[in-house]
């Protein structure tokens, strides 16, 4: 059966990666799940999911601070506009 990409909702190809994971981690993580890859998986793509909503937050909060400083400048002008230059 094909895995779902949890991202697309789509059939996903697999690909063999390498990760150097420490062996008293892999020992316990036995003691849990049969399937380390699959669960392995999940949680990267539950981290990946909360990296991108973290991204897509930092941009907004970005976006509402310069409408902000723009607005300000707008409404007070530059501190710049009441010095020459010369």
């Amino acid at each position: 059966m094909p895995q779902l990409s949890a991202r697309t909702a789509t059939p996903s190809r697999k690909r063999p990666v390498n990760l150097t994971l420490s062996e008293d981690l892999v020992a316990d993580l036995k003691g849990y799940t049969n399937n380390l890859s699959a669960t392995a998986e999940v949680l990267l793509s539950a981290y990946l999911a909360e990296q991108q909503r973290a991204h897509v937050l930092r941009r907004e909060q970005a976006a509402l601070a310069i409408h902000a400083w723009n607005n300000l400048h707008d409404e007070t002008g530059s501190f710049a506009d009441g010095h020459s230059t010369l």
